[in-house]
């Protein structure tokens, strides 16, 4: 479907692509993170297709006074110390930390902000060579207002409203390996 050499850069969202989304509640510490099935075994091969693999998640459970941002940082670095492990990478992790009303950044999906910071941080990234990889709509339209392709993972049909913002639906994040391609270009 999409043919990617390492000028393409990889934009993931966390819950509900990398990671087990908890009902109701947010992962708040590191016992309670899950890697989704063939999360671990996709992610070195994004490592040599990708240029740039970027992890980008709202985390309002900082705002909510839920957890702390010592928390989030610790799951993140253990969580990409079990991705390295495997032998994949992630160049770079973003979070709003904010609630929609106090996110004066703008950088709360389906705002841009992260995508800009990472862009910032890795001037080679090109906007029109990147995808979104995300569960939620607020990605897809996160992907989309940022020049990027989109992928949604849900079993979910689109609406006629959210079709637009989509261009492919896949059933997990290991799922979009064979999108790809089979072996490193």
């Amino acid at each position: 479907m999409f043919s990617i050499d390492r000028r393409w850069s990889l934009f993931l969202d966390r819950d509900g692509v990398l990671n087990a989304k908890r009902e109701n509640d947010y992962v708040k510490c590191w016992d309670e993170f899950v890697f989704l099935p063939g999360v671990l075994d996709a992610m070195p091969r994004f490592g040599v297709w990708f240029g740039r693999i970027i992890v980008v998640t709202n985390q309002r459970g900082i705002g909510r006074g839920l957890m702390s941002a010592q928390a989030l940082e610790d799951i993140h670095d253990r969580m990409q110390q079990e991705i390295e492990a495997r032998g994949g990478r992630i160049d770079g992790i973003y979070h709003c930390p904010d609630l929609a009303e106090n996110d004066l950044r703008g950088w709360r999906k389906p705002e841009v902000g992260m995508a800009l910071e990472a862009k910032r941080i890795f001037p080679e990234i090109d906007f029109g060579r990147s995808i979104m990889i995300g569960d939620s709509i607020s990605d897809m339209a996160f992907g989309r207002n940022a020049g990027m392709h989109t992928l949604w993972v849900s079993t979910a049909e689109p609406s006629a409203e959210e079709a637009p913002l989509i261009d492919a639906r896949i059933g997990s994040l290991a799922a979009a390996v064979p999108l790809f391609g089979d072996e490193a270009p």
